[in-house]
């Protein structure tokens, strides 16, 4: 299987002001999973925003950057209130596994330590391996790995190993912005990688449009997976 494409609204970790418009303009394109971070717009906005990814009949992913266990349960209880098929983010904290267990949401904590706005992974190499391992005993879906923000090592040396030793899903997150990181994404081969600032950025076509960047990608995708 193919690494799935999850583009995210968000720039810097937040989501953007205009990411409604936005999605309207690119929802034509073959993409289906859509996300947004739990900061950057009013919860207004946000519900306005689920609601145009569901019209749309998109999945839909909310991303969790902040780490407190207070924090992380409120957004918990907004991606259950509002019917994301995925939570991602968000440290390992028992209340917020307890608050999903038996809901139809699929789970994606982050692991390794990670803070800072926009995130940032830290630690040894074999402590987040071991957390991938420990993983296979919680009830999740998956694990978010910040590989390309990792600070303290060789990122896709790490995400080799993380995949490799695994029993669950990975979704690599963050900083996905040229042909060879999708090329390393291919050879690393997770379940899913998020791409979103490098969209926003022009790092694809430079000067070119959030949808330009994105029609590139998916065409760099079909020429590489």
């Amino acid at each position: 299987m193919n690494p799935k494409l999850i583009v995210m609204l968000t720039l810097n970790d937040q989501t953007v002001e205009n990411a409604i418009e936005i999605f309207e303009t690119c929802k034509d394109l073959p993409v289906e999973m859509w996300g947004f971070k739990n900061i950057g717009i009013s919860v207004d906005k946000m519900k306005m925003l689920i609601n145009a990814l569901k019209t749309a009949n998109k999945k839909s992913v909310l991303e969790v950057v902040t780490y407190t266990e207070e924090s992380s349960l409120e957004a918990a209880k907004f991606a259950l209130e509002y019917g994301f098929d995925y939570l991602i983010g968000t440290k390992i904290y028992p209340s917020v596994l307890r608050l999903i267990h038996d809901s139809d949401i699929k789970y994606f904590p982050f692991i390794g330590e990670v803070y800072s706005n926009p995130s940032i992974l830290a630690g040894n190499e074999n402590k987040i391996v071991q957390d991938a391992l420990n993983s296979a005993n919680l009830d999740i879906e998956g694990i978010n790995l910040l590989a390309y923000r990792y600070i303290d090592g060789d990122p896709v040396a790490l995400a080799n190993a993380v995949v490799r030793n695994c029993y669950k899903k990975v979704i690599v997150a963050g900083s996905i912005n040229n042909k060879m990181r999708l090329q390393e994404i291919k050879e690393i081969n997770p379940w899913a990688f998020t791409i979103g600032g490098a969209l926003f950025n022009s790092s694809f076509v430079t000067q070119g449009s959030f949808r330009d960047n994105l029609e590139k990608v998916l065409e760099l995708m079909n020429s590489i997976y």
